[in-house]
């Protein structure tokens, strides 16, 4: 009798678990929302010998290297875990260090190469008369953009976009389209000071 009774809790059990047709589908393939302020502009301080306006939601902080290097700053974005590292050297009339910064800086770009499905520059005028060069990178690779700027006689000034995340980049598009907008912002609102 005992038996009887567990096989037929097991028999209602079965045949009503069977009985229901719920299909359950995969989870699509999402991202999180980014929500994005509205892009306003500030100065940079004016202990630089370049200047130009940036994000107000964006951090002026030191560069790592900023002992040696001491114009050598980091935009620092903290809610978007973003950084656009601005690496300045000064030309001295040298023709040769122009060349050779420009060279290192297409270096720097060009080991991308092993990641990036697609590199693409732009040479933008800036209001200042000066000609940047602005190139963006696409696919996983650790910097999304990058751009220089010369005016052939006394300063140069380079930048790289970097994000504090491994995240797939495709992920960061919102972010990347959004600070690609204040990077343009930063090249054309530039000026050198003597």
């Amino acid at each position: 009798m005992q038996m009887n009774k567990v096989l037929l809790i097991i028999s209602v059990v079965l045949v009503t678990s069977c009985g229901n047709s719920t299909t359950y589908l995969p989870k699509p393939k999402g991202y999180n929302r980014i929500d994005l302020p509205p892009h306003e502009y500030v100065s940079l301080p004016d202990t630089f010998p370049y200047s130009f306006e940036h994000s107000k939601y964006a951090e002026i902080q030191n560069h790592d290297s900023w002992i040696t290097e001491r114009y050598w700053i980091d935009v620092n974005y903290p809610d978007m875990g973003a950084n656009i590292q601005i690496t300045y050297k000064p030309v001295k009339n040298q023709d040769e260090l122009v060349e050779e910064y420009m060279q290192d800086s297409y270096k720097l770009t060009n080991q991308h190469n092993v990641k990036a499905y697609a590199i693409e520059e732009k040479i933008i005028e800036l209001p200042n008369g000066d000609y940047a060069s602005f190139t963006e990178l696409e696919g996983e690779v650790p910097t999304q953009l990058q751009f220089h700027v010369s005016d052939s006689t006394n300063h140069f000034l380079r930048g790289a976009l970097y994000f504090e995340l491994a995240t797939a980049n495709d992920s960061l598009a919102p972010v990347i389209e959004y600070i690609k907008e204040d990077a343009l912002h930063m090249l054309l609102s530039l000026e050198w000071k003597d």
